[in-house]
């Protein structure tokens, strides 16, 4: 079977592949990561707190997806936003991932007890340096968001969070559909929860498509959305995949948008988490 096209979202130079594999919680993962580029994954989402880079390594090496394909992302945890524990992590990061560079460097976490003023500027000099092509935020409020791009001498083109069909992100999305940014939606199918839900059942039926399917393609159909779907399932992997061959009409969009609920966050740890938009 033909891997399928992927196109990309293009945001201050970056051309991003529309949909992702995320690898947080899938510990050794040179195995998965290999099967999903050898499907047709060209953008795999890592980071140096999932422990998983050293798999993502050896996944790209094994599956014999030339380098230049790839489109790989990696973030600098909160504990490391300091300039020179940042400029740390992001060593320790390429040589996890045995790569000169990434395509996309994010500051995975705010820290309320480092200002941005102190990740920002390293985020830009990481950049200049050539360790990373591209750079953006990760579980930033709007607030933050602005803050961040004020201090950032180089522009930022993604910012990545939370979103599904349970949680609301209008806001945060169209903040960043207005400064030009490409959204990463992680947790896309709720960890599981949205595959119990009735509705999303109903129009997968009427479709003839997975459940899952209709879940990601509600969020890529929005425009400025990159869903990151994690698997260790091949099957699941494939078929999540495919969600750039149909559309939803404009009644079920509306439909799937009324399922958001007040508890929907799932991603949400004490002490680091800002005050949500």
């Amino acid at each position: 079977m033909a891997a399928p096209s992927i196109p990309a979202l293009s945001a201050h130079g970056a051309e991003i592949p529309a949909i992702g594999f995320g690898t947080s919680a899938l510990g050794d993962c040179g195995e998965i990561v290999a099967t999903a580029l050898k499907l047709g994954y060209r953008h795999i989402d890592t980071a140096w707190k999932y422990g998983t880079e050293r798999g993502v390594a050896q996944g790209m090496r094994a599956s014999g997806v030339p380098r230049s394909e790839i489109f790989l992302t990696t973030k600098v945890s909160h504990e490391f936003l300091r300039a020179d524990d940042f400029a740390r992590s992001v060593d320790e990061s390429l040589k996890n991932l045995g790569v000169d560079f990434v395509d996309l460097l994010l500051v995975h976490w705010p820290n309320p007890q480092i200002p941005l003023s102190d990740p920002m500027p390293a985020l830009a000099r990481a950049k200049r340096q050539g360790l990373t092509r591209h750079i953006g935020v990760a579980n930033f409020n709007i607030a933050m968001l602005d803050e961040a791009i004020r201090l950032c001498p180089e522009p930022l083109v993604n910012l990545q969070a939370e979103y599904h069909a349970h949680l609301d992100q209008t806001k945060l999305t169209e903040a960043c559909r207005r400064r030009g940014l490409i959204f990463t939606a992680y947790c896309p199918l709720g960890r599981g929860r949205l595959l119990r839900d009735p509705v999303l059942a109903e129009i997968a039926a009427r479709k003839g498509r997975t459940l899952a399917q209709i879940a990601l393609r509600w969020l890529v159909q929005q425009g400025n959305i990159i869903p990151i779907p994690r698997s260790s399932n091949a099957g699941r992997m494939a078929e999540n995949l495919g969600v750039f061959d149909f559309a939803l009409t404009e009644e079920e969009m509306t439909r799937i948008a009324a399922l958001k609920r007040p508890d929907g966050r799932i991603a949400d740890p004490a002490g680091r988490a800002p005050a949500w938009d």
